[in-house]
């Protein structure tokens, strides 16, 4: 008997701006942008999530917040 889980996930960008602020590690300027993220299970959608994302535009890093 085989068993196969199908899951997928699906990345969509939805707009970037500048955001305020400046990159802690080379002090160049922040973009945020913001991902819908949609889940799926054997093609069949789940749930999605709308999330932003911080990263520096001059040393391409990722940057978390971190209250």
């Amino acid at each position: 008997m085989w068993h196969m889980i199908v899951l997928d996930e699906e990345q969509k960008e939805l707009g970037r701006r500048q955001a305020p602020g400046s990159c802690p590690y080379c002090d160049g300027k922040v973009e945020a942008m913001d991902v819908e993220i949609q889940w799926k299970f054997c093609f069949l959608p789940m749930c999605f999530k709308i999330k932003r994302k911080f990263f520096c535009t001059s040393c391409a890093r990722r940057l978390e917040l971190f209250f």
